[in-house]
């Protein structure tokens, strides 16, 4: 008996993915030019992304995201002029159209847990951005959470820890 293979459809035979924008414009908000700079290259290479703006501390990237409307906000967790965390609260409040994903050297869980009960949809580590931050941007922009393996497997063990502590 022959096996058959069925293979999916091609992009160009479905067209884009319905949930997903045509193309996800994304704002980088990071302290540190040099970073902001390799963001935006590898960013460039995604298809279907496209950084609208840069921000270099917390006012800026809320005067962007305002100003832009992105799909997604790519905010660095320790940013001059404010705390990350309650802008991402802020922005949740003011500008729902925007996603927010976390990229941060932090590897502890409570870094991110603190970035998704805030409304955070992604947390990447910075040394994982190469190979994570496209994912994470696509998961954002269709409003589904994304968290870097070994952070999310961390968090998982801390929630587990806390609640057996409260039991």
């Amino acid at each position: 008996m022959a096996a058959h293979l069925h293979l999916a459809p091609s992009l160009s035979e479905t067209g884009p993915e319905p949930s997903l924008p045509p193309t996800i414009r994304v704002v980088l908000a990071d302290d540190h030019a040099l970073m902001r700079r390799s963001l935006r290259l590898l960013l460039d290479s995604e298809q279907g992304v496209q950084v609208v703006a840069e921000a270099e501390d917390i006012e800026a990237a809320v005067r962007q995201v305002h100003s832009h409307k992105p799909d997604v906000l790519v905010l660095d967790l320790r940013m001059p002029g404010g705390s990350s965390i309650d802008t991402i609260s802020e922005l949740g409040e003011c500008a729902p159209q925007t996603r927010v994903v976390v990229l941060t050297m932090e590897e502890s869980p409570v870094f991110a847990q603190h970035a998704l009960a805030s409304g955070a949809l992604g947390f990447v580590l910075k040394d994982r951005a190469d190979s994570e931050l496209g994912e994470a941007l696509r998961a954002a922009a269709r409003g589904e959470q994304y968290v870097s393996p070994g952070v999310a497997a961390r968090l998982a063990s801390y929630a587990l820890g806390r609640s057996l502590l409260s039991a």
